[in-house]
Protein backbone atom coordinates (compact mmCIF):
# COMPACT_ATOMS: atom_id res chain seq x y z
CA UNK A 1 0.00 0.00 0.00
CA UNK A 2 1.63 3.64 -0.77
CA UNK A 3 2.07 6.11 1.84
CA UNK A 4 -1.05 8.62 0.52
CA UNK A 5 -3.56 5.42 0.61
CA UNK A 6 -1.82 4.29 4.21
CA UNK A 7 -2.21 7.89 5.42
CA UNK A 8 -5.94 8.26 3.94
CA UNK A 9 -6.50 5.20 5.47
CA UNK A 10 -5.26 6.18 8.83
CA UNK A 11 -7.56 9.74 8.65
CA UNK A 12 -10.52 7.72 7.70
CA UNK A 13 -10.18 5.16 10.78
CA UNK A 14 -9.64 8.37 12.93
CA UNK A 15 -12.99 9.87 11.45
CA UNK A 16 -15.43 6.45 11.97
CA UNK A 17 -13.63 6.72 15.57
CA UNK A 18 -14.84 10.41 16.34
CA UNK A 19 -18.10 9.83 14.53
CA UNK A 20 -19.04 6.64 17.18
CA UNK A 21 -18.67 9.32 20.06
CA UNK A 22 -20.56 7.40 22.60
CA UNK A 23 -23.91 9.17 23.71
CA UNK A 24 -24.30 9.17 27.32
CA UNK A 25 -21.84 11.99 27.49
CA UNK A 26 -19.21 9.88 29.62
CA UNK A 27 -15.62 10.82 29.16
CA UNK A 28 -14.62 9.18 25.84
CA UNK A 29 -11.52 8.35 25.39
CA UNK A 30 -8.73 10.02 23.39
CA UNK A 31 -9.27 8.34 19.43
CA UNK A 32 -13.13 9.97 20.18
CA UNK A 33 -11.84 13.11 21.02
CA UNK A 34 -10.73 13.82 17.42
CA UNK A 35 -12.29 16.36 15.48
CA UNK A 36 -12.80 16.16 11.63
CA UNK A 37 -13.01 18.62 9.28
CA UNK A 38 -13.24 19.37 5.54
CA UNK A 39 -12.18 22.09 2.92
CA UNK A 40 -13.37 22.37 -0.77
CA UNK A 41 -12.42 24.61 -3.58
CA UNK A 42 -12.75 24.95 -7.21
CA UNK A 43 -12.66 27.69 -9.47
CA UNK A 44 -12.56 29.58 -13.20
CA UNK A 45 -10.14 32.03 -14.45
CA UNK A 46 -10.22 34.18 -17.67
CA UNK A 47 -6.66 35.58 -18.82
CA UNK A 48 -7.53 38.48 -21.12
CA UNK A 49 -4.01 37.95 -22.53
CA UNK A 50 -5.20 34.70 -23.90
CA UNK A 51 -1.73 33.13 -23.62
CA UNK A 52 -0.88 30.83 -25.90
CA UNK A 53 0.65 28.49 -23.57
CA UNK A 54 -2.85 28.46 -21.68
CA UNK A 55 -1.20 29.58 -18.19
CA UNK A 56 -0.96 32.97 -16.48
CA UNK A 57 2.41 34.76 -15.64
CA UNK A 58 3.63 34.54 -12.17
CA UNK A 59 0.38 33.31 -10.42
CA UNK A 60 0.31 30.36 -7.44
CA UNK A 61 -2.18 28.51 -7.54
CA UNK A 62 -4.46 30.21 -9.93
CA UNK A 63 -2.15 29.32 -13.42
CA UNK A 64 -4.75 27.99 -15.98
CA UNK A 65 -6.40 30.38 -18.06
CA UNK A 66 -9.91 29.53 -19.37
CA UNK A 67 -9.82 26.28 -17.65
CA UNK A 68 -12.38 25.01 -14.26
CA UNK A 69 -9.69 23.80 -12.23
CA UNK A 70 -9.94 21.44 -9.32
CA UNK A 71 -8.09 23.49 -6.80
CA UNK A 72 -8.18 21.10 -3.46
CA UNK A 73 -9.80 18.71 -1.28
CA UNK A 74 -8.74 18.79 1.92
CA UNK A 75 -9.86 16.53 4.92
CA UNK A 76 -8.31 17.24 8.64
CA UNK A 77 -8.11 15.18 11.66
CA UNK A 78 -6.66 16.75 15.06
CA UNK A 79 -6.80 16.13 18.50
CA UNK A 80 -6.28 19.66 20.21
CA UNK A 81 -3.52 19.98 23.18
CA UNK A 82 -4.12 23.44 24.74
CA UNK A 83 -3.50 22.44 28.36
CA UNK A 84 -0.03 22.08 30.02
CA UNK A 85 0.06 18.45 30.44
CA UNK A 86 -2.07 17.79 26.73
CA UNK A 87 -0.77 15.86 24.18
CA UNK A 88 -2.56 15.79 20.36
CA UNK A 89 -1.92 15.44 16.87
CA UNK A 90 -2.89 17.12 13.49
CA UNK A 91 -3.05 15.86 9.85
CA UNK A 92 -4.15 17.81 6.76
CA UNK A 93 -4.37 15.48 3.81
CA UNK A 94 -4.47 17.52 0.56
CA UNK A 95 -5.87 16.43 -3.26
CA UNK A 96 -6.49 18.41 -5.93
CA UNK A 97 -5.12 19.60 -9.14
CA UNK A 98 -3.32 23.06 -8.11
CA UNK A 99 -2.20 23.64 -4.35
CA UNK A 100 -1.06 19.89 -3.88
CA UNK A 101 1.44 20.18 -7.01
CA UNK A 102 2.34 23.85 -6.06
CA UNK A 103 3.02 23.34 -1.70
CA UNK A 104 4.19 19.55 -1.97
CA UNK A 105 7.78 19.58 -0.02
CA UNK A 106 10.77 18.28 -1.60
CA UNK A 107 11.29 14.85 -0.11
CA UNK A 108 7.73 14.10 0.74
CA UNK A 109 5.75 14.40 -2.19
CA UNK A 110 7.94 15.93 -3.94
CA UNK A 111 10.22 13.93 -6.07
CA UNK A 112 14.00 14.51 -4.99
CA UNK A 113 15.41 14.05 -8.53
CA UNK A 114 12.72 15.18 -11.12
CA UNK A 115 11.22 17.82 -8.95
CA UNK A 116 8.25 17.04 -10.00
CA UNK A 117 4.64 16.66 -7.50
CA UNK A 118 2.03 14.83 -7.64
CA UNK A 119 -1.99 15.74 -7.09
CA UNK A 120 -1.80 14.25 -3.51
CA UNK A 121 0.26 16.02 -0.36
CA UNK A 122 0.48 15.77 3.38
CA UNK A 123 0.16 19.50 3.72
CA UNK A 124 0.31 19.41 7.67
CA UNK A 125 1.13 16.02 10.12
CA UNK A 126 2.61 17.01 13.44
CA UNK A 127 2.06 15.88 17.12
CA UNK A 128 2.04 18.08 19.85
CA UNK A 129 2.22 18.02 23.76
CA UNK A 130 2.36 21.30 26.28
CA UNK A 131 5.20 20.88 28.54
CA UNK A 132 3.46 22.11 32.07
CA UNK A 133 6.12 25.06 32.73
CA UNK A 134 4.09 28.72 33.35
CA UNK A 135 1.36 29.01 30.81
CA UNK A 136 2.19 25.68 29.08
CA UNK A 137 4.81 25.64 26.51
CA UNK A 138 3.57 23.81 23.55
CA UNK A 139 6.03 21.98 21.20
CA UNK A 140 4.87 20.77 17.39
CA UNK A 141 7.06 18.08 15.98
CA UNK A 142 6.46 17.33 12.04
CA UNK A 143 5.45 19.22 9.09
CA UNK A 144 3.40 22.30 9.76
CA UNK A 145 2.72 26.00 7.32
CA UNK A 146 4.85 28.93 7.19
CA UNK A 147 4.46 31.57 10.20
CA UNK A 148 5.33 33.79 7.69
CA UNK A 149 3.16 36.19 5.52
CA UNK A 150 -0.38 37.90 5.82
CA UNK A 151 -1.64 35.29 3.48
CA UNK A 152 -2.28 31.36 3.95
CA UNK A 153 -2.67 27.97 2.33
CA UNK A 154 -6.65 27.93 2.65
CA UNK A 155 -8.11 25.44 4.79
CA UNK A 156 -11.45 24.54 6.83
CA UNK A 157 -9.89 26.75 9.57
CA UNK A 158 -8.64 29.73 7.64
CA UNK A 159 -9.12 31.32 3.92
CA UNK A 160 -8.49 34.05 2.27
CA UNK A 161 -10.03 37.66 1.30
CA UNK A 162 -8.70 37.41 -1.99
CA UNK A 163 -9.16 33.99 -4.36
CA UNK A 164 -5.80 34.72 -6.29
CA UNK A 165 -2.64 34.87 -3.82
CA UNK A 166 -0.14 37.66 -3.89
CA UNK A 167 3.12 37.81 -5.12
CA UNK A 168 4.35 37.95 -1.64
CA UNK A 169 2.62 34.69 -1.14
CA UNK A 170 4.23 32.89 -3.73
CA UNK A 171 7.99 34.52 -3.96
CA UNK A 172 9.30 36.20 -0.82
CA UNK A 173 8.38 33.26 1.89
CA UNK A 174 8.03 29.55 1.57
CA UNK A 175 4.86 27.22 2.15
CA UNK A 176 5.68 24.71 4.51
CA UNK A 177 8.62 23.67 7.27
CA UNK A 178 9.63 20.39 8.48
CA UNK A 179 11.12 19.80 12.22
CA UNK A 180 10.32 21.39 16.16
CA UNK A 181 7.52 24.86 16.57
CA UNK A 182 8.28 26.01 20.30
CA UNK A 183 5.35 28.36 20.93
CA UNK A 184 4.93 29.91 25.15
CA UNK A 185 2.40 32.57 25.42
CA UNK A 186 4.01 35.20 28.03
CA UNK A 187 0.49 36.84 28.35
CA UNK A 188 -2.51 37.51 26.90
CA UNK A 189 -1.12 40.03 24.67
CA UNK A 190 2.29 38.76 24.03
CA UNK A 191 3.39 35.40 23.00
CA UNK A 192 6.74 34.00 20.83
CA UNK A 193 7.11 30.77 18.49
CA UNK A 194 10.88 29.43 17.88
CA UNK A 195 11.60 27.18 14.83
CA UNK A 196 14.28 24.77 13.98
CA UNK A 197 13.14 23.14 10.60
CA UNK A 198 14.88 21.71 7.50
CA UNK A 199 14.38 24.95 6.11
CA UNK A 200 12.24 25.77 3.65
CA UNK A 201 9.44 23.46 1.94
CA UNK A 202 11.85 20.47 2.66
CA UNK A 203 10.54 17.67 4.11
CA UNK A 204 13.82 15.62 3.54
CA UNK A 205 17.20 18.46 3.92
CA UNK A 206 19.16 19.08 0.97
CA UNK A 207 22.06 19.70 2.98
CA UNK A 208 23.25 18.92 6.12
CA UNK A 209 22.36 22.49 7.85
CA UNK A 210 19.37 23.48 9.50
CA UNK A 211 17.08 26.43 9.53
CA UNK A 212 16.19 28.76 12.76
CA UNK A 213 12.70 31.08 13.05
CA UNK A 214 11.25 33.17 15.11
CA UNK A 215 7.50 34.67 15.58
CA UNK A 216 6.58 37.21 18.06
CA UNK A 217 2.83 38.60 18.38
CA UNK A 218 1.68 41.39 20.56
CA UNK A 219 -1.68 42.19 20.82
CA UNK A 220 -1.21 45.94 22.17
CA UNK A 221 -5.22 46.49 21.71
CA UNK A 222 -8.26 43.81 20.99
CA UNK A 223 -8.00 45.67 18.15
CA UNK A 224 -4.69 45.47 16.62
CA UNK A 225 -2.44 42.69 16.22
CA UNK A 226 1.63 42.82 15.23
CA UNK A 227 3.36 39.61 14.63
CA UNK A 228 7.13 40.06 13.53
CA UNK A 229 8.67 36.81 11.84
CA UNK A 230 12.21 35.48 10.71
CA UNK A 231 13.86 32.47 8.96
CA UNK A 232 17.48 31.89 8.28
CA UNK A 233 19.64 28.76 7.42
CA UNK A 234 21.26 27.60 4.18
CA UNK A 235 18.94 26.35 2.04
CA UNK A 236 20.72 25.21 -1.64
CA UNK A 237 21.20 21.51 -2.48
CA UNK A 238 24.70 20.25 -0.66
CA UNK A 239 25.70 23.90 0.23
CA UNK A 240 25.87 24.68 4.26
CA UNK A 241 27.35 27.83 4.34
CA UNK A 242 25.00 30.44 2.39
CA UNK A 243 22.25 31.12 3.98
CA UNK A 244 19.05 32.62 3.01
CA UNK A 245 17.18 35.01 5.39
CA UNK A 246 13.67 36.62 5.59
CA UNK A 247 11.92 39.18 8.02
CA UNK A 248 8.63 39.45 7.91
CA UNK A 249 5.79 42.06 9.22
CA UNK A 250 2.22 41.30 9.42
CA UNK A 251 -0.12 44.20 10.78
CA UNK A 252 -3.73 42.93 11.36
CA UNK A 253 -6.97 45.63 12.02
CA UNK A 254 -9.84 45.51 12.79
CA UNK A 255 -11.50 49.22 13.52
CA UNK A 256 -14.93 48.37 13.43
CA UNK A 257 -16.94 44.90 13.64
CA UNK A 258 -17.57 44.71 9.38
CA UNK A 259 -13.98 46.15 8.61
CA UNK A 260 -10.68 44.55 8.37
CA UNK A 261 -7.29 46.03 7.49
CA UNK A 262 -4.00 44.24 7.13
CA UNK A 263 -0.24 45.03 5.91
CA UNK A 264 2.37 42.67 5.05
CA UNK A 265 6.15 43.64 4.06
CA UNK A 266 8.85 41.10 3.72
CA UNK A 267 12.76 41.60 3.09
CA UNK A 268 14.90 38.56 2.12
CA UNK A 269 18.26 37.94 1.35
CA UNK A 270 20.01 35.03 0.22
CA UNK A 271 24.06 34.40 -0.25
CA UNK A 272 26.01 33.45 -3.55
CA UNK A 273 22.10 33.34 -5.44
CA UNK A 274 22.00 36.47 -7.82
CA UNK A 275 23.16 35.65 -11.76
CA UNK A 276 27.00 37.23 -10.42
CA UNK A 277 27.42 34.97 -7.95
CA UNK A 278 26.18 37.41 -5.13
CA UNK A 279 24.10 38.44 -2.50
CA UNK A 280 20.33 38.65 -3.72
CA UNK A 281 17.75 40.83 -2.61
CA UNK A 282 13.90 40.55 -2.71
CA UNK A 283 11.32 42.86 -1.18
CA UNK A 284 7.83 43.85 -0.87
CA UNK A 285 4.75 45.08 0.60
CA UNK A 286 1.01 44.53 0.72
CA UNK A 287 -2.08 46.54 1.65
CA UNK A 288 -5.02 44.45 2.62
CA UNK A 289 -8.68 46.06 3.34
CA UNK A 290 -12.48 43.91 4.05
CA UNK A 291 -15.56 45.36 4.05
CA UNK A 292 -18.53 43.54 5.56
CA UNK A 293 -21.59 44.61 3.54
CA UNK A 294 -24.31 42.78 5.73
CA UNK A 295 -24.03 39.27 6.55
CA UNK A 296 -23.54 37.64 3.66
CA UNK A 297 -21.98 39.83 1.25
CA UNK A 298 -18.39 41.75 1.77
CA UNK A 299 -16.09 43.43 -0.07
CA UNK A 300 -11.82 42.59 0.00
CA UNK A 301 -8.67 44.42 -1.93
CA UNK A 302 -5.62 43.97 -2.07
CA UNK A 303 -2.85 46.23 -3.80
CA UNK A 304 0.95 45.28 -3.66
CA UNK A 305 4.33 45.59 -5.06
CA UNK A 306 7.25 43.07 -5.15
CA UNK A 307 10.77 43.97 -6.15
CA UNK A 308 13.07 40.97 -7.03
CA UNK A 309 16.09 43.27 -8.11
CA UNK A 310 18.54 40.09 -8.93
CA UNK A 311 15.87 37.44 -10.53
CA UNK A 312 16.78 35.31 -8.04
CA UNK A 313 12.93 34.15 -6.48
CA UNK A 314 11.53 34.96 -9.95
CA UNK A 315 13.79 33.87 -12.89
CA UNK A 316 13.46 37.63 -14.15
CA UNK A 317 15.43 41.06 -12.70
CA UNK A 318 11.96 42.83 -12.05
CA UNK A 319 9.27 44.51 -10.10
CA UNK A 320 6.02 43.48 -9.62
CA UNK A 321 2.72 44.55 -8.34
CA UNK A 322 -1.03 44.13 -8.85
CA UNK A 323 -3.99 45.02 -7.58
CA UNK A 324 -7.61 42.90 -6.69
CA UNK A 325 -10.64 43.19 -6.22
CA UNK A 326 -12.97 40.29 -4.47
CA UNK A 327 -16.53 40.44 -3.87
CA UNK A 328 -18.18 37.10 -1.49
CA UNK A 329 -21.26 36.07 -0.90
CA UNK A 330 -21.94 33.74 1.52
CA UNK A 331 -24.73 31.43 0.23
CA UNK A 332 -25.13 29.49 4.00
CA UNK A 333 -22.95 29.16 6.58
CA UNK A 334 -20.64 26.59 4.73
CA UNK A 335 -20.70 27.31 0.74
CA UNK A 336 -19.09 30.52 -0.24
CA UNK A 337 -18.46 32.09 -3.90
CA UNK A 338 -16.58 34.46 -5.01
CA UNK A 339 -14.89 36.34 -7.63
CA UNK A 340 -11.70 37.84 -8.34
CA UNK A 341 -10.84 40.90 -11.00
CA UNK A 342 -6.93 41.67 -11.02
CA UNK A 343 -4.63 43.38 -13.00
CA UNK A 344 -0.76 42.54 -12.76
CA UNK A 345 2.07 44.77 -14.09
CA UNK A 346 5.55 44.00 -14.23
CA UNK A 347 8.63 46.55 -15.07
CA UNK A 348 9.34 44.73 -18.05
CA UNK A 349 7.83 42.66 -20.57
CA UNK A 350 7.49 38.83 -19.03
CA UNK A 351 3.59 38.13 -19.25
CA UNK A 352 2.25 35.94 -22.14
CA UNK A 353 0.17 36.81 -24.92
CA UNK A 354 -1.17 35.35 -27.88
CA UNK A 355 1.01 37.21 -30.23
CA UNK A 356 4.10 37.27 -27.71
CA UNK A 357 4.80 39.15 -24.28
CA UNK A 358 3.49 42.13 -22.62
CA UNK A 359 3.83 44.06 -19.47
CA UNK A 360 0.45 43.41 -18.13
CA UNK A 361 -2.31 40.76 -17.63
CA UNK A 362 -5.64 41.13 -16.39
CA UNK A 363 -8.08 38.15 -15.33
CA UNK A 364 -11.58 37.86 -13.88
CA UNK A 365 -12.12 34.45 -12.33
CA UNK A 366 -15.30 32.58 -9.99
CA UNK A 367 -14.35 30.93 -6.99
CA UNK A 368 -16.46 28.57 -4.93
CA UNK A 369 -15.13 27.14 -1.21
CA UNK A 370 -17.48 24.53 1.22
CA UNK A 371 -16.32 24.53 4.49
CA UNK A 372 -17.20 21.34 6.84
Amino acid sequence: MSRALRMASLVIALGAAYAARSADGSDAPWYERVSVNGFLSTHYEYNINRPASGLNGYRVFDTDHAAFVWDVAELSAQKLASEPGDAGFRIDLTAGSTIPRVAASYGLFRDTTTGEAQDFDMQQVYASYVVPVGRGLRIDAGKHCTHTGYEVIEGYDGYNGNASRSFLFGYAIPFTHTGLRMAYPFSDRISAQLFLVNGWDNARDNNAAKSAGFQLAVMPAGSLSVFLNGLSGPEQAGDDTDRRSVGDVVVVWKPIERVTVGFNYDYGWEQGASASGGDAIWSGAAGYARYGLGKRFSLALRAEEFNDRDGARTGTDQQLREVTLTPEFRVTGAFIVRGDVRLDGSSENVFERRDGLTDAQSTVSVNLIWVY
